[in-house]
């Protein structure tokens, strides 16, 4: 009961939320449309397997395996959903999937009616999906249900004195594909067994995001063979740091992906700058090899960018975490982010891997960089590092596929 008030009380905070804000405005006209969607396009005798991811994270997670999915099994479809606008959003066209909508809120008769219209032969909810309506129904119709690239943590609610309601959710699964050996123990601990550690589908995925990454001939030409320092996902408190470093420092370059881009904060990462930059909208032949910065001031690159760098550093560590370590240790660069990684296990195994280093300041940030710009083999061997740290992580997909009945 407590579980389906929070749920009703969080649907009225988005409805009365709407007229003032575009993200849970965008929400409520996904959720008005997403049983006519369902109906127009769902084919009545056709396979569904639907995978739910939050957002645009989860779903690169689960990206891998609906590929392999689609193409090893082409008679199944696709049903795709998402929670967050954030991934619905950016990607509501992707072709991966036949159908891609909105999950409507975890209410019972939402449930019913949308597994009603769906009617889905599996499903798979990505990481931190639990929605206990939704798994409930799914179990009752015995309809298999997989949590996959999950990770569980002691102080998460399941393993609580009070936690008895949310550890039932858990039993719905018919397997909990894990990320590691912790979670399984855990898991282990209060009675859920169906569990395998078949590690981090993301590995797959920035392995994938590798091969086909894009050749960008204006970065190459900025990059003229000199010594670069990639900065991805940056936030001011980042900026301060590496970019103080990159003025004093003229044998290196410097792009910057920053996470907000938006004009005031491009204004701001430009009035710290005291060496010639370009934005990368505005950058020509000419211009950018004049540059010593190149500002990447659009979306959709920062994946690709890394690969013309030698040093990366990742963004978000100053702030309420790091962003994605992967993109950027899948190159073979060595990584550096900020204080506040602990919450992520590919930066904690990346660290004692010697593939990263985590700084709380400019002066270590300084002596860091200036280490790797005066000892090519310490540069190079950190790179190695990473680079090795996600080709022998890779392989989760396979192991998923290889325990799903078709």
């Amino acid at each position: 009961m407590l579980y389906d008030l929070a749920i009703v009380l969080y649907d009225l905070a988005i409805h009365l939320a709407a007229p003032f804000s575009r993200k849970p405005r965008k929400m409520m006209k996904g959720h008005w449309v997403v049983y006519e969607l369902l109906r127009q396009q769902v084919e009545k005798d056709a396979r569904y397997i639907w995978f739910h991811a939050a957002s645009l994270g989860e779903f690169e997670q689960g990206r891998p395996l609906i590929e392999k999915i689609r193409s090893e099994y082409p008679d199944y479809k696709i049903l795709l959903t998402f929670f967050s606008p954030s991934g619905y959003e950016v990607r509501k066209n992707y072709r991966g999937a036949d159908i891609v909508c909105y999950l409507p809120f975890d209410k019972q008769r939402n449930v019913k009616k949308f597994l009603d219209i769906a009617n889905p032969c599996m499903a798979f909810f990505i990481k931190y999906e639990f929605w206990k309506n939704y798994l409930d129904e799914l179990h009752k119709r015995r309809i298999p249900v997989y949590s996959l690239s999950s990770i569980f943590r002691r102080d998460q609610v399941f393993f609580k004195w009070y936690g008895g309601t949310y550890r039932h959710v858990l039993r719905d699964f018919d397997h909990l594909f894990v990320q590691n050996e912790a979670s399984k123990r855990y898991l282990s601990k209060i009675g859920i067994t169906r569990t395998t550690v078949v590690g981090d589908t993301r590995f797959d995925r920035v392995l994938q995001i590798r091969e086909e990454a894009k050749e960008l001939p204006l970065v190459e030409k900025f990059k003229n063979d000199s010594l670069t320092f990639v900065a991805g996902s940056s936030w001011g408190p980042d900026e301060d740091l590496f970019i103080e470093y990159f003025n004093n420092h003229p044998e290196m370059k410097l792009i910057i992906a920053p996470h907000v881009i938006d004009e005031n904060h491009l204004v701001e990462i430009i009035s710290k700058l005291k060496r010639p930059y370009v934005r990368y909208t505005r950058a020509g032949e000419k211009n950018v090899q004049k540059a010593d910065c190149l500002l990447i001031d659009c979306f959709g690159l920062l994946s690709s960018i890394y690969r013309y760098g030698e040093i990366a550093y990742v963004g978000g560590g100053f702030g309420t975490g790091i962003h994605n370590t992967l993109e950027a240790a899948v190159y073979g660069i060595p990584v550096i982010f900020g204080p506040k990684y602990h919450k992520f296990m590919e930066a904690i195994q990346l660290l004692e891997a010697k593939a990263a280093y985590s700084i709380k300041d400019y002066a270590e940030l300084e002596a860091l960089l200036d280490k790797m710009l005066t000892d090519e083999a310490f540069l190079k061997e950190t790179g190695a590092n990473a680079g090795y740290y996600v080709t022998s992580n890779a392989g989760a997909t396979d192991k998923v596929m290889r325990m799903i009945n078709f």
